[in-house]
């Protein structure tokens, strides 16, 4: 790690952060490729099996025991516990991260790891703690082996669970931290540092809108600190934006 993990995200404000680039047009949502098959069940029948599941909950309690109980993700069987959420269900915020390392997978909660610790200082930094007034998930439950990215299907049979979380708990603002996040909520070709610094618009299926800003992830800034600058101008964005709209 190139920083320890305790070291201040940001040692002095900086003078002015830049202007935000101008918000981009709503981003819909487009159908994942899916290329594998599982036993009997293709990924399409196990997305759907998702969807149904999904919404049938009606509660975060009850999203969290489908997903616990789902069995599309070949992620399971190889993981230790299934890591679906922490923090304030209701929140305004909701930070969506990339999924369980091997700290969130035994402790079963996300961002419990080096990089979670230095999210929460992240957040204290503009008022926020899991504690009290925010929420976070990732895209993916369940830990991929090595801590590799997840892949396109993986993706694909979470991402129902995803969208009914955001639905039930209807956020006011949604963080993606980091590039596997951003780009497969945003259905982009984009990477994080095109992406970060802007304003999306995001929408379920059923229905429920809400601003989406990608930041760079706690992990990346671990490993080089001098991109400290940037996250700060994130978090910047993102405190200002939830002021805006908590008032």
């Amino acid at each position: 790690m190139g920083v320890a993990a305790d070291e201040p995200l940001v040692e002095a404000l900086l003078a002015a952060a830049p202007a935000v680039a101008e918000t981009p047009s709503a981003v819909q949502q487009a159908e994942v490729p899916v290329v594998r098959r599982r036993g009997a069940r293709s990924v399409t029948d196990w997305i759907r099996e998702a969807e149904r599941l999904a919404a049938e909950c009606a509660t975060i309690d009850d999203l969290a025991r489908a997903v616990g109980d789902f069995g599309g993700s070949p992620l399971k069987a190889t993981c230790e516990n299934t890591v679906v959420y922490d923090g304030t269900p209701g929140a305004s915020l909701m930070v969506i991260g990339e999924g369980p390392g091997a700290e969130e997978d035994r402790r079963a909660k996300p961002f419990v790891g080096k990089a979670g610790q230095l999210l929460d200082k992240m957040l204290a930094a503009i008022g926020r703690r899991r504690t009290e007034n925010a929420l976070i998930s990732n895209v993916n439950y369940w830990r991929p082996p090595g801590n590799r990215n997840p892949e396109l299907d993986e993706l694909a049979v979470s991402r129902p669970f995803v969208d009914r979380m955001i639905e039930i708990t209807r956020p006011k603002l949604i963080v993606a931290a980091g590039g596997v996040p951003a780009v497969s909520l945003l259905n982009s070709r984009d990477g994080i540092m095109k992406l970060r610094g802007n304003e999306y618009t995001y929408r379920t299926p059923g229905g429920y809108t809400a601003p989406l800003i990608p930041m760079l992830h706690p992990a990346y800034l671990l490993r080089r600190p001098q991109d400290k600058s940037r996250a700060w101008r994130d978090l910047l964005l993102i405190e200002k934006r939830l002021g805006e709209l908590e008032a």
